[in-house]
């Protein structure tokens, strides 16, 4: 048996403490978003160093609050989350510590059209959610059926439609990561350049078709194809047609078709047949232009291969146990099965890669 104090030893209880606890991350984060704290502490685009007491009158504390809050817990959380990059701490004297955001924290700032990564976060922590994480086992033994649904009755997507706060959550969600990626692939790439009409498979608020037929004026049209209890609450936008059905029965037809972290939630057969129904719906020369988290070959302890692994037990927990997160060579593979002869991928932005399919 090896010796306990050795320094291999040594790292490896460290090692397994930290994962055994690191619930503390998620829930703090979910924490700092329900207070508020990124908006507190920017202030307009000040982010002064500030203290917890000093974060803590600017709280989304609730108004039963009559002490006004705890600034020493508030700090405990400040400095858990500091040290994974959201805050920066800055020590002034000897005991007082203040915080500012790093461009991580930035990213749950609420910016001028209402948006940010904040509602990301909460649609991941939701009651229902969080009910089945302790359930993931089961998707080994039992993979069937989802733990989403052991935990809660029925599938994820069923219980959005029909709950009007779990899908408008989803709904702000979804608009506060698609904007900030939109931006980077509309200045990265030029594939929607020859397209006349575009159709965005599982558009969800439209959002982005809004940048793009601002960003390249030769669409002429666009259409937002989702689920008809989805499209009914999506925003009248110039251009735009919101058109509900289900893409596994028929796509409406276009020069191109868009669609992101689609493909993901659903199993090979599923993600065939879907492709199928985008091959039948374009021209020849026509493009499915798909925007999806693509895994690297091999493994490593990278932030971007952590990101994509933890992404991808977060749809098998959630969504689908046999939907996932794919490698180049499997999403290849899959356009080949549905016709596709032709397959590009370009890496602009770290998470989603943009995945070309030429009919």
């Amino acid at each position: 048996m090896e010796n306990e104090s050795s320094e291999t030893r040594n790292r490896a209880r460290l090692a397994i403490m930290e994962l055994a606890n690191m619930i503390s991350v998620p829930m703090s984060l979910n924490a700092a978003v329900r207070l508020g704290i990124a908006d507190a502490i920017w202030n307009g685009g000040a982010n002064s160093p500030l203290s917890a007491a000093e974060i803590l009158p600017r709280l989304l504390l609730p108004s039963h609050t009559t002490i006004g809050g705890d600034p020493e817990n508030l700090q405990r959380i400040l400095r858990m989350l500091t040290s994974y990059g959201v805050f920066s701490e800055h020590l002034t004297g000897s005991i007082e510590r203040k915080y500012s955001l790093t461009d991580v924290g930035k990213t749950l700032v609420t910016d001028s059209g209402g948006l940010s990564y904040a509602a990301y976060v909460l649609q991941h922590h939701q009651e229902a959610l969080m009910r089945a994480w302790p359930l993931v086992h089961t998707a080994v033994v039992e993979p069937e059926t989802e733990p989403y649904v052991k935990a809660n009755g029925e599938a994820a997507y069923a219980q959005y439609g029909k709950s009007e706060e779990m899908n408008g959550l989803m709904q702000k969600a979804m608009s506060g990561v698609s904007v900030p990626f939109m931006k980077a692939i509309l200045d990265g790439y030029d594939g929607f350049k020859s397209v006349d009409n575009l159709v965005d498979v599982g558009g969800s608020a439209g959002d982005c078709l809004r940048m793009i037929l601002k960003q390249f004026p030769n669409v002429r049209e666009g259409i937002n194809f989702d689920l008809p209890e989805v499209v009914a609450k999506a925003p009248n936008i110039p251009g735009v047609t919101h058109v509900g059905g289900d893409m596994f029965q028929s796509v409406p037809s276009a020069d191109a078709i868009f669609m992101k972290w689609v493909l993901t939630t659903w199993t090979d057969e599923e993600c065939k047949q879907i492709m199928k129904n985008c091959y039948n719906a374009l021209p020849v020369g026509g493009k499915l232009i798909a925007c999806e988290p693509v895994l690297p070959k091999e493994t490593d302890d990278s932030h971007r291969t952590r990101a994509l692994l933890e992404g991808d037990i977060f749809v098998m927990t959630i969504y689908r146990t046999k939907g996932k997160h794919r490698t180049e060579e499997e999403f290849k593979e899959l356009g080949l099965s549905a016709g596709f002869p032709t397959f590009r991928p370009f890496y602009i932005d770290y998470f989603y890669t943009i995945l070309e399919f030429q009919k």
